[in-house]
This record gives structure tokens, C-alpha cells and sequence, in this order.
């Protein structure tokens, strides 16, 4: 296992991850100053007319993308066990007390992002008119929830073989 080409691709991985996580919050931080500084271009760029219906789309879109802001500290935290986790993999340690705790972390921050999802999801089903339709990539996701489940599950199991590997170092 140690000369898998997987480890040290998912290694580079998800640092390429990382990196793209906090460029990618930084547009987006970017973005949604500029929809302050200069309201008039954004509406024309999103066809959005400047009418009430239109100031509320405008508000929405501002609200999604605070929102979206948010995911990004989470993926960073998410991002960076698991790397600890592909670590200790490549060592050749994998059922370490800390990966259980890694991934129970991870477990709850892919909660908290499909809780995300959904709010993004109703508010951007809140703010889309025929006027302004607006269709998004978010809300309740089955593959996203079985994704959170799963995570808690394999978290136990890394504890299971933590406690496993410790009785077995025990009696040797």
C-alpha cells in the first residue's frame, strides 16, 4: 500500500483543493463587494431590472453568496484532515486515535454543509421569479446526507480498529 500512486495523487490532491477553496472564496468575496460599490453594472450584467422584485433578487443573491462564503472555512477545515488522513495512510497508520477523530470532524462539517445547501437552496427558490429565474445547484441532496451518514459510520469503525490495534499491540 505504501508504493499506491493514489495516496501521493490524492495528496497533491486535495492541496490543489485548498489552494482553489480560498481563490475561489476570495472571487467570491470579491463579487459580492462589488455588487455594493457597483449595483447598477451588476444588475445589468444579471438582467436584473431595477424594480422592488429586482432590488430582492439583488438582496438574495448577496445573501446566497455570504452564505456561500461560509463553506469556504469549512472546506479548508475539511480539506485539511483529510490530507492529515492521507498522512498518516502513507506512514502506514491509518487506525490512529486522531483519524477517528478526524473523521468524526469531517462527518459534522459535511453536515453543516448540507445544512448550507439547503438554506442556499430556499433562498435562492425565495428570490426566483419568472421575471428572475434563478436556478441553483443547492438544496437537499440524498447523495450529500448518505455522504454525511457514511462519514459517522467509518468514523466509528476507525475508532473500532484504533481500539482493536491497541488490544493487538497489547498482547503482542
Amino acid at each position: 500500500m505504501r508504493h499506491s500512486t493514489a495516496l501521493p495523487a490524492a495528496w497533491i490532491f486535495l492541496r490543489i483543493l485548498i489552494v482553489l477553496n480560498w481563490i475561489g472564496g476570495a472571487l467570491v468575496l470579491g463579487l459580492l463587494a462589488y455588487t455594493f460599490v457597483n449595483e447598477p453594472w451588476t444588475m445589468k450584467a444579471l438582467k436584473v431590472t431595477a424594480d422592488a422584485d429586482g432590488h430582492a433578487f439583488m438582496n438574495g443573491m448577496r445573501t446566497i453568496a455570504a452564505f456561500g462564503l461560509a463553506a469556504i472555512p469549512l472546506n479548508h477545515m475539511m480539506f485539511k484532515r483529510m490530507l492529515r488522513i492521507v498522512e498518516t495512510v502513507r506512514a502506514g497508520s491509518p487506525f490512529v486515535a486522531d483519524n477517528a477523530y478526524r473523521l468524526n470532524t469531517i462527518a459534522w462539517i459535511l453536515l453543516a454543509l448540507q445544512v448550507l445547501s439547503m438554506i442556499i437552496g430556499g433562498i435562492g427558490e425565495a428570490i426566483s421569479s419568472p421575471a428572475h429565474p434563478l436556478h441553483l445547484d443547492a438544496g437537499f441532496s440524498p447523495i450529500g446526507w448518505l455522504s454525511v451518514v457514511l462519514t459517522f459510520v467509518l468514523a466509528r469503525v476507525f475508532a473500532e480498529g484504533t481500539l482493536m490495534r491497541e488490544d493487538l499491540e497489547g498482547t503482542i
